[in-house]
């Protein structure tokens, strides 16, 4: 049996995230991640393609100046 390594990065290190790991890192669930990240104007997701990406850095700055989501 071989010995795969596995490219494994600590999510806290990421530049983008997939809505799981966003909500598994902020504790947020995955479908309001969705509802505000649909937004138009929503500076922290990155769409590739139809695939929705968030931006950690970004997510964790509209997270300090929210008040509430």
């Amino acid at each position: 049996m071989k010995n795969e390594m596995k490219n494994e990065v600590d999510i806290s290190k990421k530049c983008l995230l997939t809505l799981e790991e966003a909500a598994g890192y902020t504790g947020i669930g995955i479908n309001k991640l969705r509802a505000l990240s649909n937004d138009e104007h929503c500076t922290w997701v990155l769409w590739n393609g139809t695939r929705r990406m968030i931006k950690r850095s970004k997510l964790e700055s509209y997270l300090d100046t929210a008040y509430s989501i």
